[in-house]
């Protein structure tokens, strides 16, 4: 059993040890910009790097992160119009269309969300482009091509960014073990 194994036993955290908790709260920042990104990384820990790449390993293959990727900002490259297309979706095909969503690239995000009174959709798919023109080309080609143009749909283009930011691990409050 590995050393993180046997810590997280003894402190009865069953999803991350401490040493993987402060790991994650330095990458979930970003993962330094120098030559040598996973010895800063360790250095910052006290550890090595070989155990530094084998923590993020294990963190990998037991699903806690997906994946460790550069994340432009795609408003900096200039795709600054994004499309929710929604549509109003037979229940008992939500699941069929979801996954036909899911599979293009072009859609980022894919959900079933509640319909609610004065509201009728129940698919929601994002899409980005660099023009409002483009976001709107795509989506007409994706209703077509997954057979969504006989059921009612919308677009909803964003105004503003409110937030942009994923999940992030924690830092345990002061006293808490």
């Amino acid at each position: 059993m590995s050393e993180t194994r046997d810590r997280r036993q003894e402190t009865g955290d069953g999803v991350l040890s401490e040493a993987e908790r402060a790991l994650l709260l330095i990458v979930q920042e970003g993962v330094p910009l120098v030559p040598e990104p996973y010895r800063e990384i360790a250095e910052r820990l006290g550890t090595s790097e070989e155990r530094v790449l084998a923590m993020l390993q294990e963190l990998r293959q037991r699903r806690v992160i997906k994946r460790l990727a550069a994340v432009p900002n795609h408003y900096a490259l200039g795709v600054t119009h994004n499309g929710m297309a929604v549509w109003d979706v037979p229940d008992s095909l939500v699941s069929h269309v979801g996954q036909k969503l899911g599979q293009r690239r072009e859609i980022t995000h894919c959900y079933r969300r509640p319909r609610a009174p004065g509201w009728p959709y129940n698919v929601f798919a994002m899409v980005h482009g660099m023009s409002r023109a483009e976001v709107l080309s795509q989506i007409q080609a994706i209703s077509r091509e997954a057979g969504l143009e006989a059921y009612p749909h919308d677009v909803l283009f964003s105004t503003r960014i409110l937030k942009k930011q994923g999940t992030r691990v924690r830092g345990r409050p002061a006293g808490t073990p």
